[in-house]
């Protein structure tokens, strides 16, 4: 687990990644001053090999105040497309690593929101969740998650927490390759007569579900309201008041000319609006797009 703070040991790692040709790489980051305007990449966290329930294979990188060497990281690593960069959460990492510049990034939570979740009932997605219920760990201490990692010298539970990261990252992402593999199939190939049979069997189980989910929500709903309960047990009352701001399209026309108020936008001309225009319809600058949508329906 070695913790590496001087831009030479930072850029050997880099270099030996490139050197070896390494195929994938799970990697982390801590940022201080996350909940601010002003957030500072603190560690990079690497893990190379995904084996590894040891820590030996993890590398910390401590680029706090050290712009020159997470630029190198970005140009050498995220940008290089021959690296597979696993995440989870990706978009949050991705901020202090290259943004829309990283190359071939594979999200760990994608993934698994992908799984329907008939095969992976999970009550959320967070790594911690994945790492308990697809994994052999007991329990995930994300304690040190919102600590301070703008200090210096981190804590040893900081750096502790740092490099495990990265291990659970490896693990989880190996369970979700396989269970994605079990799920795939080859729609050239599907029996449709047992799919049908399948579908309709379930079709009449969600009927009833549906029906009297519903029913109980709406008894549920009434009951709290009418003995003046905001909040119970298993559920809370959250009401929210919607307000709509209309014009007449004739007004809006008026000030935008009168005002010359730079306001252009598309905008939908629905069947009435082209039976109102007639054919001056032909007189505007019209893009047509056409969508083919298909639908399933049941013949039972």
């Amino acid at each position: 687990m070695p913790y590496l703070k001087s831009i030479k040991e930072i850029r050997s790692v880099i270099a030996k990644y490139i050197k070896n040709n390494t195929k994938t790489l799970w990697l982390d980051t801590e940022v201080a001053d996350y909940d601010t305007r002003n957030p500072k990449l603190s560690l990079i966290q690497v893990l190379d090999d995904g084996t590894d329930l040891t820590g030996e294979s993890v590398y910390i990188l401590d680029v706090l105040e050290q712009p020159e060497v997470v630029t190198e990281f970005i140009n050498e690593i995220m940008i290089n497309s021959s690296i597979e960069k696993v995440f989870h959460n990706a978009k949050y990492d991705l901020r202090f690593l290259g943004k829309k510049k990283a190359k071939n990034v594979t999200c760990t939570l994608e993934m698994a929101k992908k799984i329907p979740y008939h095969i992976l009932p999970l009550p959320n997605y967070q790594l911690k969740t994945l790492a308990v219920e697809l994994c052999d760990f007991k329990s995930v201490d994300k304690q040190q998650q919102s600590s301070d990692w703008g200090i210096r010298p981190l804590s040893e539970e900081q750096i502790e927490y740092a490099y495990l990261d990265c291990i659970i990252l490896a693990q989880v992402h190996s369970r979700l390759l396989e269970i994605t593999q079990k799920t795939d199939f080859d729609a050239a190939t599907e029996d449709l007569s047992l799919l049908g049979e399948k579908y309709a069997e379930l079709e009449q189980q969600w009927k009833f579900l549906k029906s009297e989910f519903e029913h109980l929500q709406e008894r549920i709903k009434l009951a709290m309201q009418a003995q003046d309960l905001s909040e119970t047990p298993h559920f809370k009352l959250n009401s929210y008041e919607r307000t709509t701001t209309k014009v007449p399209f004739s007004e809006l026309v008026r000030l935008v000319e009168n005002q010359n108020v730079d306001l252009d936008f598309d905008i939908t001309l629905t069947k009435d609006i082209q039976k109102n225009l007639g054919d001056n319809i032909e007189q505007l600058a019209v893009d047509v797009s056409k969508t083919n949508t298909i639908r399933l329906i049941s013949k039972q």
